[in-house]
């Protein structure tokens, strides 16, 4: 049976462990801490992250990154943005013989502005840059362990690096397609976790399904905004990492982004809300370098601006809205047709 490392034993690991597992492989799912990989070897649970799942024997605990990386040719990355470089910089020495690293963190780095796949290439050596692949789309991770029927895209620098990540992952009830946008693919899953932010404000406010559609709406018009201005298809943001990833994590309970944004709607701070969701909230830091992405290339993003200043400058949530709300009139389609005619 082939073996296939996993690091990181929160709920996103384990889902995608699971999947692997109903593929035929033997998964080495890595953690830092003794207690859950204890209970993981020995009671067969990871119940903070994935309660009343029984994990099959395919897939064991590690302590040790060394032992869950040697001999190993797929690396899957499933750690928080922020603990990305530290961990690789731990575990490429121990790669060996890798040959993909593949990544399911949605997020931008602040002040660097680097997405995963960039973060991830300069860690490692050049010839694992090609190798890279990053996996994003609609997924919860309690629908995942469900076995419910998740679709999900893959993209690379590597055609065929991404194709054999498809096929690695892929199942009947997991599908995968495949995306040679590989930076719309990284920002749209990272920048819906701002409007899913906003999302949960605004339900947080009690303002109801009209401003939730027009937050979700002209969120994806700042989506693809700044991912033309950095290079991406326009047209990806339509898809899976787009559109769809937008509906399941502005829309669901299941979502720690909206989750957060509901809490920080009802009037609490920002530091009590991420003490108490006991797992990171990815839009909090993407907020940030997003911001600063808006300014350096001088896109305008008011939606991404007002979560910000509530975020970092202490306005109000009440205020936040009433910014945006305040805005001067302009045209709906007006920035597609710039983006548009841009690229042609």
């Amino acid at each position: 049976m082939k073996e296939i490392a996993v690091l990181g034993a929160g709920s996103w690991g384990t889902a995608l462990s699971l999947v692997l597992s109903d593929n035929g492989y033997r998964v080495r799912l890595w953690g830092h801490l003794a207690e859950q990989i204890d209970e993981i070897n020995q009671q067969r649970t990871n119940k903070k992250y994935v309660p009343d799942i029984v994990l099959p024997d395919s897939i064991q605990g590690y302590l040790s990154l060394e032992e869950a990386c040697k001999h190993l040719d797929i690396i899957v990355l499933a750690v928080p943005t922020k603990a990305i470089r530290e961990v690789l910089r731990q575990a490429v020495p121990l790669f060996g013989s890798a040959k993909h690293i593949v990544s399911v963190a949605k997020g931008i780095e602040p002040d660097t502005h680097l997405r995963i796949s960039e973060i991830i290439e300069e860690e490692v050596p050049d010839n694992l840059r090609e190798s890279v692949v990053i996996l994003s789309g609609p997924s919860h991770a309690e629908e995942v362990v469900l076995r419910h029927p998740t679709t999900v895209t893959v993209s690379s620098k590597n055609k065929q690096a991404t194709e054999r990540i498809q096929d690695t992952f892929m199942n009947q009830n997991f599908r995968v397609y495949t995306n040679p946008d590989l930076i719309g693919v990284e920002l749209g899953g990272a920048l819906k976790n701002i409007i899913a932010l906003g999302a949960g404000i605004s339900d947080g406010l009690g303002h109801g399904d009209n401003a939730k559609a027009a937050l979700i709406t002209r969120g994806l018009a700042e989506i693809a905004r700044l991912g033309s201005a950095l290079g991406a298809n326009p047209l990806t943001f339509s898809g899976l990492t787009g559109v769809g990833d937008l509906i399941v994590t502005c829309t669901s309970v299941h979502s720690r982004n909206w989750r957060a944004g509901h809490m920080l709607g009802k009037g609490k701070a920002l530091q009590d809300v991420l003490d108490s969701m006991g797992m990171v909230v990815e839009g909090v830091r993407t907020t940030k370098a997003a911001y600063q992405l808006s300014k350096k290339l001088n896109v305008e993003m008011p939606i991404t601006t007002a979560i910000y200043k509530l975020l970092f400058e202490d306005v109000s949530a009440k205020e936040a809205v009433e910014s945006l709300m305040g805005r001067m009139k302009t045209h709906e389609m007006e920035d597609l047709v710039n983006i548009l005619e841009d690229r042609n």
